[in-house]
C-alpha cells in the first residue's frame, strides 16, 4: 500500500471538489496516490509524471480504470511547469511530490538501487537516460569529489576513508556490481559503528543515487515551480524520506510562509503577506501502526501548504 496514503487523500482532497479541478502527481511512480485519489474523487482530472517509462508503463495499466481522466508525461518533476503548458493547463488545484524511490525500482535487481542484492551498478531512475551510472561516478571521480558526494548526500561519516578505498580497488577492477560495494563499505567502516543504523552501505548507496539522478538539484527547482502553478485554494504536499530532503522542502516553502517584512511597517501591503497556509503545522510522520504495515514509511516526512492568494 502507498506511504500514508489516507493522509495524503485527505490533504489534497478538499482542494480537488470542483470539478475539473486537476491533480498533478509530479513523481507518479506506481500510481497507488493517484489511483486512490481518483476512486475517491470522480470529477478531477490527473496529470501524472515520472522519468521512468517502465514506472509510467504499470501505473497506465494500475490506473486504466480513470482512463479518461489521466494524461501520462515522461518527464522529470522539475519539468512541471513546461508540461502543464505544453497541455494548455494553467492553475492547479493539487501536487503531490513523493521522493521515495518506488518498490518496483528497489525491488528490480538490474535498477542497482537496493544494497540488499548483488546487481549492476546503475541507479537512473531513467534507465534511457544519459546520465552517468553509479559505476561510471565510481570509477571516474577522483577522491576529494566522492568524498563530497558521500559525506554531502550521504551524511557518511567515513566519507573519506570509504572514498580512498573505492579509488585503490578500481585501479585493480573497474567498479561494475554492487555486492563488492557492500563488502568495501562494511569493511571500511569500523565495526563498532556497524553494530548499529542497519546496512553500512545504505548511506553511499543513497549518496550514489542522488548524485546520479541530480535530485536535490531537481527538487530545489521543482518545489519553487510546483508553488508558482497553484491556484488559489491550491494545495501542494511533499513526502521526503530524506533530512537533506526536508530541509530543502522547508526552506522553500519558507516565504510563502514567513515573508521577509521589515520591523515597524505600521501596515504590511499585500506583497509582504504570507501567501501559503501551513496545513501540517511542520513534517507529519508515520505512527507505529503504519510503519508495522509498511516499514519503508519509518522515515517518511510530509509537509503540506495550501496558497491563500494569487
Amino acid at each position: 500500500m502507498p506511504v500514508l496514503r489516507d493522509r495524503i487523500v485527505a490533504l489534497l482532497a478538499p482542494a480537488l471538489q470542483t470539478p475539473g479541478a486537476v491533480l498533478v502527481d509530479a513523481t507518479l511512480g506506481l500510481g497507488g496516490h493517484s489511483a486512490a485519489v481518483l476512486a475517491q474523487i470522480d470529477t478531477c482530472r490527473l496529470v501524472g509524471l515520472d522519468r521512468d517509462r517502465h514506472a509510467l508503463a504499470i501505473a497506465e495499466q494500475r490506473l486504466a480504470p480513470w482512463a479518461d481522466r489521466i494524461t501520462l508525461v515522461h518527464a522529470i518533476y522539475d519539468e512541471l511547469p513546461e508540461v502543464l503548458d505544453d497541455l494548455g493547463i494553467g492553475p492547479v488545484q493539487g501536487i503531490l511530490f513523493d521522493l521515495g524511490v518506488s518498490s518496483m525500482q528497489l525491488d528490480r535487481a538490474d535498477r542497482g538501487f537496493a544494497y540488499a542484492q548483488d546487481a549492476p551498478l546503475d541507479m537512473r531512475m531513467d534507465p534511457e537516460s544519459d546520465l552517468p551510472t553509479a559505476a561510471q561516478v565510481l570509477n571516474t571521480y577522483p577522491v576529494g569529489e566522492l568524498t563530497r558526494i558521500l559525506r554531502e548526500y550521504g551524511e557518511e561519516r567515513y566519507a573519506r576513508r570509504i572514498a580512498e578505498r573505492i579509488v585503490a580497488a578500481r585501479e585493480m577492477q573497474p567498479w561494475t556490481m554492487s555486492a563488492r560495494l557492500v563488502d568495501l563499505v562494511r569493511d571500511a567502516i569500523p565495526a563498532p559503528a556497524r553494530r548499529t543504523g542497519g546496512n553500512p552501505a545504505k548511506r553511499t548507496f543513497q549518496a550514489l543515487r542522488i548524485e546520479v539522478n541530480d535530485e536535490l538539484r531537481v527538487l530545489e527547482r521543482a518545489i519553487p515551480a510546483g508553488l508558482d502553478k497553484l491556484a488559489p485554494g491550491g494545495r501542494l504536499v511533499v513526502m521526503s524520506y530524506q533530512s537533506l530532503e526536508d530541509r530543502i522542502v522547508k526552506r522553500s516553502m519558507r516565504p510563502g510562509l514567513h515573508p521577509d517584512v521589515p520591523q515597524g511597517l505600521p501596515v504590511v501591503p499585500d506583497h509582504l503577506k504570507p501567501w501559503l497556509r501551513d496545513l501540517t503545522r511542520g513534517a507529519v510522520k508515520a505512527d507505529d501502526t503504519e510503519i508495522s504495515e509498511n516499514p519503508r514509511s519509518a522515515s517518511v516526512r510530509v509537509r503540506a501548504v495550501e496558497r491563500i492568494a494569487a
